[in-house]
């Protein structure tokens, strides 16, 4: 596995690489396994491919904030993104893994390796719900997943540092809950992780062997991304309706 430490300009182009990176593997049968990490130098809202904005998004206080809102292309719920908030992407191809197709098995897989990696940097936790990381039942990890036919995409958080009342703030109670948050509200139900994030990245990087850097950019991969960014992420259409143009 290739490992690609990079945080790009903006919040639209964060999200188009790891589509790209999808995207990629999807066609390429040489593509290798990545994992990147990247983190925002500011806040802004992630909605899950199907999340409605007006039934989890406080846009009001987002707009008052100058907080973008943005809808990736995977499922699950609606996430903050900002300073303090470690954010990782696994981009792996099903061939000799076919078993993965198996939408809980892919879960199982990547969910037991990001928790390995956060108790082996000395912090015991536990999965939660289908795809959450959890320590004493407070959410620390957010996660989502996005299949195409060779290869998936496995993304999420891990809230390290992050001002939880940002969170507070930018989100409405959400529509679907899993049962182990018992309708808490979000200061009751997220807390960070008691690591760095060098910690964090380092573990990430051991857990999953991604002993090479990836190399730069090809030109197709950049490519991708810019017209993702440009059909798609930076589309209100997209952002507010989960709809691309045609």
């Amino acid at each position: 596995m290739k490992l690609l430490d990079l945080t790009l300009d903006t919040p639209a182009a964060n999200l188009a690489l790891d589509e790209a990176l999808l995207l990629q593997a999807d066609r390429d049968p040489q593509a290798p396994d990545v994992l990147r990490l990247w983190e925002s130098p500011t806040n802004f809202v992630v909605l899950g491919r199907s999340s409605k904005i007006a039934d989890e998004v406080n846009q009001v206080w987002c707009g008052e904030n100058c907080i973008p809102v943005l809808r990736r292309s995977s499922g699950g719920g609606t996430v903050v993104a900002g300073p303090g908030c470690l954010m990782y992407a696994v981009v792996l191809r099903y061939a000799q893994r076919e078993h993965l197709r198996m939408l809980d098995q892919a879960h199982r897989f990547v969910m037991e390796k990001i928790r390995d990696a956060v108790i082996s940097a000395g912090v015991s936790c536990s999965i939660a719900g289908i795809c959450d990381l959890a320590i004493n039942d407070r959410k620390i990890s957010g996660n989502a997943l996005h299949c195409v036919k060779n290869a998936f995409l496995y993304h999420g958080t891990l809230l390290y540092g992050m001002d939880l009342g940002v969170v507070e703030n930018c989100l409405g109670t959400p529509t679907r809950q899993p049962k182990y948050r018992q309708l808490r509200g979000h200061s009751e139900f997220v807390q960070t992780i008691p690591l760095s994030r060098p910690e964090l990245s380092e573990s990430l990087v051991k857990v999953w062997n991604a002993t090479k850097t990836m190399d730069s950019f090809r030109a197709s991969l950049l490519q991708s991304v810019q017209s993702l960014m440009a059909n798609k992420y930076n589309d209100r259409n997209w952002n507010e309706s989960g709809r691309v143009r045609t």
